[in-house]
């Protein structure tokens, strides 16, 4: 048995996965639909649903990443954050010397940090 978390886009999944690529060149793609990714070591599913619906994606679930130094979190927030919404602004918090968490153009959140 696993868990994989699956994302489901509405149309738009071609896009995520172009601008995921630009964030992490490093990102295995299984191209498809449904599509499967793997970053940092985590897999994800994904899929463009065929019918519409009235909801998407909510920042109450959010993909974190662990960055070794403080440029690859500030260089991930700009390109994920890039047309997007930024949650909390890049910068020093309790919690982490720096931290950033940003919704990607596609709805996707991403919270990325270095660990204290």
């Amino acid at each position: 048995m696993r868990a994989v978390p699956q994302l489901m886009f509405q149309g738009d999944m071609e896009g995520a996965l172009a601008l995921w690529r630009r964030a992490f060149p490093d990102m295995v793609l299984r191209p498809g639909n449904p599509a499967e990714v793997e970053i940092a070591g985590q897999k994800l599913r994904l899929f463009d649903s065929p019918p519409m619906h009235g909801f998407g994606f909510t920042p109450a679930f959010s993909l974190l990443i662990v960055c070794d130094d403080a440029d690859q979190v500030a260089r991930l927030a700009e390109v994920l954050g890039e047309g997007g919404q930024v949650l909390m602004p890049l910068g020093r918090y309790d919690f982490s010397p720096c931290y950033a968490w940003v919704a990607d153009p596609f709805g996707v959140s991403w919270q990325l940090m270095v660990e204290p």
